[in-house]
């Protein structure tokens, strides 16, 4: 497929509120809960990109750099930052607002690889990115190296 599309075409935000039951004894939400926002969020990412269905090859790397507490909003956002043939890489950010402060943080970086899939359930070929603002050429040019750590760490298999 020659086909190709600016990065910022697959961009997708969701807003969240962390409630108690998200929520463990420390009044932090569970990191669990973290993972299913951002697992679903590149899901809608990679389909908007595809317009194909799409499964979770792999969560390649989650960093939780701070904590969300009760009452706080999330804001999640995702992009496809690079693409193979049939797979692409979705990096999504997860920042928490205290409402009441007006504090901001980021809370959260995953890179996660998915599929498209055709009406078979199999691979099915995808449209190339292409990135546009300096933050999106970073992630790009970047993509070449997690592939390598991605598929280093396949042959790593014990």
């Amino acid at each position: 497929m020659t086909e190709s599309r600016p990065m910022s075409q697959s961009r997708t935000i969701q807003t969240k509120l962390v409630l108690p039951q998200d929520s463990n004894h420390l009044q932090t939400i569970f990191g669990g809960k973290v993972l299913a926002y951002i697992d679903e969020l590149a899901a809608i990412t990679a389909m908007k990109h595809s317009n194909k269905a799409v499964v979770t090859a792999s969560i390649d790397s989650v960093d939780f750099l701070s904590s969300a507490h009760v009452g706080d909003i999330l804001e999640l956002e995702a992009i496809v930052s690079s693409t193979g043939r049939t797979s692409m890489e979705v990096f999504v950010t997860v920042q928490s607002i205290n409402p009441i402060l007006g504090e901001t943080k980021r809370t959260t970086e995953a890179f996660l690889t998915m599929v498209a899939m055709d009406e078979n359930n199999k691979p099915a070929p995808i449209p190339a990115v292409f990135p546009e603002s300096e933050d999106e050429k970073s992630l790009f040019e970047t993509a070449a190296a997690r592939r390598a750590h991605r598929k280093l760490r396949g042959e790593l298999k014990h």
